[in-house]
């Protein structure tokens, strides 16, 4: 199992609203006590929230499916039912919701206490109580509760930190992260030691500043090679570039300046970094031959606007210099920015035509309704209960689906679907008479079945 987790696909599931109740009420020397069920409750939202404590999707690597609570069915003598649990998960800072299928971001959470209700609880169903007219004075059904919203979500950490440190395998990335902050990433005489990106705090003077070490950029990361491909998005939320350039390798064809320019050309290949500053560190100074190549290329990276510094992660030489030319860096970017506030999350409602539905023709007897309103009212309608099925087709005449039915050609016994082609609700259509003129009958039936 893996100790670092930056990108996950989770499946969320809201919960589903509870039932409404059909009751009457019972006293004694009180035979018409008239209706009292309750409403079902509402069901519980998935919720993410940024939280600073939380550095890793590994909970959700482990733990892909969550699911919140159900609403409870409405009870007798008015008795609401109660609303489910929302499920509320923590997610580190610099974290994006994608949808999973089709790779759109649906959310860009940056800023502590940042929420973001991913799957939203479905509604409850209204109890006989609250369906009561004065042409339905004591209705035997009552609404189902609506399900709530599942959906898969891919979830990418982006890291927010300060400077990032890249350059090539066994540059001393690593070590210079330790010896700069509290950090004690993996170090070792091989390439790719570090498998994830490491994160160290660094203090210089009054300014405190993250560092981070992003692993594995070598020649072809942008398209895929190595591990760069993987944590080239970490760079993306970084506000400084520190190129760090082995001056002791042995490699053929390696040298500072090449590895610097193969560096730069992923970078540029990845995109998105142009605008970064950078600065150039010629580390391992503490091997005569490199220092001496050191002082040699010096002149020509200074040539490029860059400033360098010439150290060594392993005698700490010359990182007193480095570390407060960053943190000066840092201050003077911080001042120049303005404050980092939560994600501003924009609703924006569904855009409805003037009916809230739409009728389509699919053949010579098949007719398709579409729309919020039609969809969630079937949703609601208990099909087992005659005087249910006739309240929807009031509504639904009420809405005018009948009258659009009938400007679009449909005769008596085409057939109708209410909703998704594959999904969606079938009956045959048969015009039928409004509640108004329609007999009253047992609790449960509707004389319009007969």
């Amino acid at each position: 199992m893996p100790d670092f987790v930056d990108q996950v696909v989770l499946h969320v599931r809201a919960g589903d609203g509870g039932n409404g109740c059909a009751s009457i009420h019972r006293e004694k020397f009180k035979p018409l006590g008239g209706p009292d069920g309750g409403n079902g409750g509402r069901g519980g939202d998935v919720i993410l929230e940024v939280d600073p404590n939380t550095a890793t999707l590994l909970e959700y690597h482990r733990r892909p499916h969550r699911k919140a609570d159900n609403g409870k069915q409405g009870q007798g003598s008015n008795r609401d039912g109660a609303n489910g649990g929302d499920v509320v998960l923590t997610v580190p800072n610099g974290t994006v919701v994608k949808d999973a299928d089709s790779g759109e971001v649906l959310v860009d959470l940056v800023g502590a206490g940042t929420r973001y209700v991913i799957a939203e609880g479905g509604h409850g169903g209204l109890g006989n109580a609250a369906l009561a007219s004065t042409k339905r004075k004591a209705p035997g059904f009552a609404l189902l509760g609506e399900p709530g919203d599942g959906l898969d979500v891919m979830l990418e950490l982006k890291s927010v930190a300060d400077v990032a440190l890249v350059g090539f395998p066994s540059a001393g990335k690593s070590s210079l992260i330790a010896a700069l902050s509290a950090a004690r990433p993996k170090i070792a005489d091989y390439p790719f030691t570090t498998l994830i990106p490491n994160l160290g705090v660094v203090t210089a003077g009054e300014t405190i500043f993250t560092v981070a070490d992003v692993p594995g950029l070598i020649p072809g990361a942008s398209q895929g090679k190595g591990l760069g491909h993987e944590f080239l998005r970490h760079v993306e939320r970084c506000d400084m570039l520190v190129h760090v350039i082995d001056c002791a390798t042995l490699e053929p064809g390696r040298d500072p300046i090449t590895d610097y320019e193969v560096i730069e050309a992923e970078l540029a290949a990845y995109g998105k970094l142009e605008d970064r500053p950078r600065m150039v560190v010629l580390n391992k100074a503490d091997v005569p031959d490199a220092r001496e190549l050191a002082e040699m290329v010096r002149a020509e990276f200074e040539d490029k606007g860059l400033r360098v510094f010439v150290i060594s992660a392993a005698t700490h030489d010359g990182l007193r210099e480095l570390t407060f030319a960053m943190g000066e860096w840092v201050a003077a970017a911080r001042a120049q920015k303005p404050i980092e506030e939560p994600t501003r999350l924009v609703i924006r409602p569904k855009q409805l035509g003037e009916t809230g539905f739409s009728v389509r023709k699919v053949s010579e007897n098949q007719f398709q309704v579409t729309g919020e309103k039609p969809e969630r009212w079937i949703r609601q309608t208990d099909f087992t209960n005659d005087e249910a099925v006739g309240y929807l087709a009031d509504r639904l005449e009420r809405l005018g689906v009948e009258e659009a039915l009938a400007k679009a050609g449909a005769a008596t016994g085409a057939e109708v679907i209410i909703g998704s082609m594959e999904g969606g609700y079938i009956f045959d259509w048969q015009p039928t008479l409004s509640a108004e003129s329609a007999r009253q009958g047992p609790r449960g039936s509707d004389s319009r079945f007969a």
